[in-house]
Protein backbone atom coordinates (compact mmCIF):
# COMPACT_ATOMS: atom_id res chain seq x y z
CA UNK A 1 0.00 0.00 0.00
CA UNK A 2 1.07 3.36 -0.75
CA UNK A 3 1.43 5.84 1.72
CA UNK A 4 1.42 9.41 2.60
CA UNK A 5 4.24 11.49 0.40
CA UNK A 6 4.85 9.06 -2.41
CA UNK A 7 4.49 10.16 -5.80
CA UNK A 8 1.37 8.66 -7.06
CA UNK A 9 1.91 5.92 -9.82
CA UNK A 10 0.95 7.14 -13.00
CA UNK A 11 -2.49 5.53 -14.93
CA UNK A 12 -4.46 5.73 -17.84
CA UNK A 13 -7.86 3.64 -17.59
CA UNK A 14 -11.36 3.28 -19.39
CA UNK A 15 -14.07 5.52 -18.41
CA UNK A 16 -17.74 3.89 -18.98
CA UNK A 17 -17.53 5.35 -22.55
CA UNK A 18 -14.26 3.28 -23.18
CA UNK A 19 -12.71 6.72 -23.53
CA UNK A 20 -8.72 6.68 -21.76
CA UNK A 21 -8.87 8.40 -19.01
CA UNK A 22 -5.41 9.09 -17.23
CA UNK A 23 -3.74 11.06 -13.56
CA UNK A 24 -1.51 13.34 -15.42
CA UNK A 25 -4.78 14.60 -17.28
CA UNK A 26 -5.42 16.15 -13.87
CA UNK A 27 -1.92 17.82 -13.30
CA UNK A 28 -2.18 21.10 -11.28
CA UNK A 29 -5.59 19.94 -9.08
CA UNK A 30 -6.28 17.93 -6.09
CA UNK A 31 -7.85 14.41 -7.10
CA UNK A 32 -9.23 12.17 -4.60
CA UNK A 33 -8.89 8.10 -6.19
CA UNK A 34 -11.04 5.89 -4.23
CA UNK A 35 -11.27 2.18 -4.77
CA UNK A 36 -14.08 -0.12 -4.74
CA UNK A 37 -15.03 -3.67 -5.01
CA UNK A 38 -18.02 -3.63 -7.44
CA UNK A 39 -20.72 -1.88 -9.25
CA UNK A 40 -24.38 -1.84 -7.72
CA UNK A 41 -23.61 -3.20 -4.30
CA UNK A 42 -25.00 -1.69 -1.58
CA UNK A 43 -20.97 -0.67 0.51
CA UNK A 44 -20.01 0.91 -2.84
CA UNK A 45 -23.41 2.76 -4.06
CA UNK A 46 -23.38 4.06 -0.84
CA UNK A 47 -20.15 5.37 -1.60
CA UNK A 48 -20.47 6.22 -4.99
CA UNK A 49 -23.72 8.05 -4.27
CA UNK A 50 -22.00 10.37 -1.31
CA UNK A 51 -19.29 11.54 -3.52
CA UNK A 52 -21.72 12.23 -6.19
CA UNK A 53 -23.78 14.15 -4.18
CA UNK A 54 -20.85 16.39 -2.80
CA UNK A 55 -19.68 16.69 -6.55
CA UNK A 56 -20.35 20.46 -6.36
CA UNK A 57 -18.32 20.99 -2.95
CA UNK A 58 -15.00 19.58 -4.85
CA UNK A 59 -15.47 21.29 -7.59
CA UNK A 60 -15.39 24.22 -5.33
CA UNK A 61 -12.14 23.13 -3.84
CA UNK A 62 -11.07 22.01 -7.31
CA UNK A 63 -11.19 18.86 -6.74
CA UNK A 64 -11.90 15.97 -9.25
CA UNK A 65 -13.48 12.46 -8.10
CA UNK A 66 -12.42 9.37 -9.49
CA UNK A 67 -14.05 5.94 -8.80
CA UNK A 68 -11.59 2.56 -9.79
CA UNK A 69 -12.84 -0.86 -9.83
CA UNK A 70 -12.24 -3.86 -11.67
CA UNK A 71 -16.42 -3.88 -13.31
CA UNK A 72 -16.31 -3.01 -16.94
CA UNK A 73 -16.99 0.16 -18.94
CA UNK A 74 -20.24 -1.34 -19.65
CA UNK A 75 -21.17 -2.06 -15.96
CA UNK A 76 -20.07 1.69 -14.82
CA UNK A 77 -22.46 3.03 -17.62
CA UNK A 78 -25.36 1.08 -16.20
CA UNK A 79 -24.16 2.28 -12.56
CA UNK A 80 -23.87 5.81 -13.47
CA UNK A 81 -27.58 6.34 -15.10
CA UNK A 82 -28.75 4.41 -12.55
CA UNK A 83 -27.75 6.62 -9.83
CA UNK A 84 -26.92 9.75 -11.77
CA UNK A 85 -23.57 9.50 -10.39
CA UNK A 86 -21.39 13.23 -11.57
CA UNK A 87 -17.79 12.00 -11.41
CA UNK A 88 -15.66 9.92 -13.06
CA UNK A 89 -15.56 6.28 -13.10
CA UNK A 90 -12.69 3.95 -14.47
CA UNK A 91 -12.53 0.57 -15.17
CA UNK A 92 -9.43 -1.78 -14.01
CA UNK A 93 -10.39 -5.17 -14.94
CA UNK A 94 -6.79 -6.62 -15.42
CA UNK A 95 -6.21 -4.84 -11.75
CA UNK A 96 -3.06 -3.26 -12.69
CA UNK A 97 -3.43 0.07 -11.46
CA UNK A 98 -5.27 -2.03 -8.13
CA UNK A 99 -2.08 -3.30 -7.49
CA UNK A 100 0.00 -0.28 -8.11
CA UNK A 101 -2.08 1.49 -5.41
CA UNK A 102 -1.49 -1.97 -3.28
CA UNK A 103 -5.26 -2.34 -3.20
CA UNK A 104 -5.69 -5.74 -4.77
CA UNK A 105 -5.39 -7.75 -1.68
CA UNK A 106 -6.06 -11.21 -0.21
CA UNK A 107 -9.18 -11.01 1.33
CA UNK A 108 -11.37 -13.61 3.60
CA UNK A 109 -15.50 -14.23 3.81
CA UNK A 110 -16.93 -17.05 5.25
CA UNK A 111 -13.70 -18.77 5.80
CA UNK A 112 -12.68 -18.49 1.99
CA UNK A 113 -9.59 -16.68 0.77
CA UNK A 114 -9.61 -14.63 -2.25
CA UNK A 115 -7.78 -12.16 -3.98
CA UNK A 116 -10.37 -8.47 -4.55
CA UNK A 117 -10.39 -4.88 -4.12
CA UNK A 118 -9.71 -3.11 -0.52
CA UNK A 119 -11.86 -0.30 0.32
CA UNK A 120 -9.34 2.79 0.22
CA UNK A 121 -9.14 6.41 -1.06
CA UNK A 122 -6.17 8.61 -1.76
CA UNK A 123 -5.90 12.34 -1.74
CA UNK A 124 -3.48 13.38 -4.45
CA UNK A 125 -1.76 16.76 -4.46
CA UNK A 126 -1.12 18.96 -7.51
CA UNK A 127 2.16 17.63 -7.81
CA UNK A 128 1.19 14.06 -8.18
CA UNK A 129 2.38 13.43 -4.38
CA UNK A 130 -0.23 11.41 -1.72
CA UNK A 131 -1.36 13.90 0.73
CA UNK A 132 -3.68 11.29 2.68
CA UNK A 133 -4.53 7.79 2.65
CA UNK A 134 -7.80 5.76 3.96
CA UNK A 135 -6.98 1.83 4.03
CA UNK A 136 -9.90 -0.51 4.89
CA UNK A 137 -12.55 2.44 4.56
CA UNK A 138 -15.83 2.11 6.29
CA UNK A 139 -18.28 4.15 4.23
CA UNK A 140 -20.09 5.84 6.60
CA UNK A 141 -19.12 9.46 6.84
CA UNK A 142 -16.04 8.81 4.42
CA UNK A 143 -16.65 11.42 2.27
CA UNK A 144 -16.97 13.82 4.58
CA UNK A 145 -13.47 13.35 6.34
CA UNK A 146 -12.14 13.31 2.92
CA UNK A 147 -14.01 16.98 2.38
CA UNK A 148 -12.73 17.65 6.08
CA UNK A 149 -9.23 16.79 5.44
CA UNK A 150 -9.26 18.52 1.69
CA UNK A 151 -10.13 21.53 2.97
CA UNK A 152 -7.33 21.05 6.35
CA UNK A 153 -4.80 20.54 3.37
CA UNK A 154 -5.90 23.63 1.14
CA UNK A 155 -6.83 26.26 3.59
Amino acid sequence: MLKEGDIAPSFCLPNELDERICLKDFTGKWVVVYFYPKDMTPGCTTEACDFSDNFLEFKDMKTEIIGISPDAPKSHTKFIEKYSLQHILLSDPEHDVLEKFGVWQMKKLYGKEYMGVVRSTFLINPEGKIAKVWEKVKVKDHVEDVKGSLNDLIS
